[in-house]
């Protein structure tokens, strides 16, 4: 049987806009509004089991930290255990199943999503992760477009072949990996959230999925969406767990791989771990991480000033900050700087910020408690260093009712300080002002400057610089814009991932992604008959 799915139109046109009055907002409030009447347990899920342990863990709404969306149960060492053997013995009936099977159900669970689980997804992402309707509509979309766009990619991938040559077939047989995958996902995005557990699935892998603690709520409607859409018992498993319990699943001998977004420490522990048992695995685990990034804007003396402010304030501070993508910092010329500060503290003088079910707000709260901390703490040290830091808006934060960071520009005269730099993952942008003649050194230093190598921007007119911009710094992003802004990266339409400090580069949204789940075998037949020569 040959079946092909055909290449999906991204869901990306139709967005809702939830605007004042329209019935879409309506239905929507009445999902938020649900959400705050009541606190749910939310268990460990091993094998289509629910299981309700003694370790719970209350999930706090960001922007309002008294309201507990739910009482989290947390996977102990025996749970981990159990959810090795499930996934273990799950995966011969899973890999076994035609692929075009497989990948129905995540079809199946983006149709859910974008339909009649659309409003009560998009109020749990607002609720959990702070964002504001327009940009948890995207994180929802995005997802769905995960599922449709990897379903058309694994069938891509299943038709390569190799030469046939007369007297022998030849085909590959493309094997899930042996043994199962753990996929720990980042509290920032929710498309990220299903997309990290969903895609070895899809290749016939089955999968321990450790949500971020932090949105443990909104991902728990991932785990009912799939069940929905016929998802088999112990496929992905929902085991949310203490980092303390890691070891007993890095050091499993049948760990297959890792599917992994979050912080570089994390990452270089996981690694650490898997290198230091290397010998113990029946195979060697594919690890494939994105960790986050330093990301830029650099401003060439040609650019336009509202492109580029506007690049900047949405880049900067939609989603607080909280993107691996999300501008940090900022390169601009002597004679830009002037004009570009009047756009930036007058366009910024009319954002508002708080509880994200007030549909006038364009920002939240960061996640929790240490990520205020954390990004006060930068604030703070700009504060105590006025000889290399200066304020240009912004500042202010309040953890009184939820964990608000006011948008904040600073100017550096140090383009090696701290703030330009360290990963700050808050709404945070540092500004470092250069000679209009020194374009070429400075696209130098914004390429050596920092670890990471994620995504960055370059803004200009003048196509010598462009050209000159993209061959600087053709290692300091994995995703490279011109004239627009370094977020946003489209499934299908731009592949995202960096390398450097900031990941494996595996390129989620491609079909580059999916590779590594599977371990191809190569398979001859002999058609002619043997003889001794």
């Amino acid at each position: 049987m040959k079946w092909i799915i055909s290449k999906p139109v991204s869901e990306m046109r139709n967005i809702i806009t939830y605007s004042e009055g329209s019935k879409e907002r309506e239905q929507l409030v009445r999902e938020i509004n649900a959400i705050k009447t009541q606190t749910i347990d939310i268990p460990v899920v091993i094998g289509g089991e629910e299981i309700f342990t003694d370790d719970v863990v209350e999930i706090r709404s960001p922007h309002d930290h008294n309201l507990v969306l739910a009482r989290a149960h947390l996977a102990g060492e025996r749970e981990l255990k159990k959810a090795i053997e499930v996934s273990l013995n799950s995966h011969e009936q899973w890999a076994e199943l035609d692929w075009y099977h497989r990948v129905s159900i995540f079809m199946k669970a983006a149709e859910l999503l974008s339909g009649p689980e659309r409003f009560k997804t998009i109020a749990a992402i607002m609720m959990n992760h702070s964002k504001n309707p327009f940009e948890a509509e995207i994180d929802l979309i995005e997802l769905c477009d995960f599922y449709r766009f990897n379903a058309y990619y694994a069938n891509f991938i299943y038709e390569q072949q190799p030469d046939q040559e007369t007297g022998e077939l030849n085909r590959l047989d493309y094997r899930p990996l042996e043994g199962f995958v753990c996929a720990i996902t980042p509290f920032n995005f929710f498309s990220i959230a299903g997309n990290l557990p969903s895609s070895p699935a899809m290749m016939g892998n089955t999968v321990i999925w450790k949500p971020a603690t932090s949105t443990i709520f909104s991902n728990y409607h991932i785990v009912r969406v799939l069940e929905k859409a016929g998802l088999p018992e112990g496929i992905i498993n929902f085991v949310p767990f203490r980092s303390k319990n890691a070891h007993i699943l890095l050091k499993n001998s049948n760990l297959a791989g890792i599917h992994f977004t979050g912080s570089y420490e994390t990452f270089i522990d996981i690694w650490k771990t898997v290198g230091e048992n290397i010998v113990n695995y029946k195979n060697f685990p594919k690890l494939v991480g994105e960790t986050g990034g330093k990301d830029f804007i650099f401003v060439h003396k040609s650019a336009e000033i509202e492109e580029a402010g506007t690049s900047i304030i949405r880049g900067a501070f939609e989603s607080q900050g909280q993107k691996c993508s999300a501008v940090s910092r900022v390169y601009v010329p002597e004679s830009f700087w002037p004009d570009l500060r009047n756009f930036l503290v007058e366009k910024l003088s009319k954002i508002k910020y708080g509880p994200v079910d007030d549909f006038e707000n364009f920002m939240g709260a960061v996640i929790d408690q240490s990520a205020y901390k954390r990004a006060v703490s930068y604030i703070e040290y700009a504060r105590e260093h006025q000889d290399e830091y200066e304020f240009i808006y912004g500042g202010n934060f309040d953890d009184s009712k939820g964990w608000f960071i006011q948008p904040t520009v600073i100017k550096t005269s140090n383009p090696r300080g701290k703030l330009m730099v360290e990963e700050i993952f808050a709404p945070i942008v540092t500004v470092y002002v250069y000679s209009d003649d020194d374009y070429e050194e400075t696209l130098k230093l914004c390429e050596n400057s920092t670890p990471f190598g994620l995504t960055g921007a370059i803004f200009s007119k003048d196509r010598y610089a462009i050209a000159l911009a993209e061959k600087i710094l053709r290692y300091a992003a994995g995703n490279f814009y011109i004239n627009d802004k370094p977020t946003g990266a489209i499934v299908s339409r731009q592949p995202f991932g960096g390398a450097r400090a900031s990941g494996t580069n595996d390129k989620a949204g491609s079909w580059i992604n999916l590779l590594r789940w599977i371990t191809p075998r190569t398979i001859k037949e002999n058609l002619k008959q043997i003889k001794m020569p």
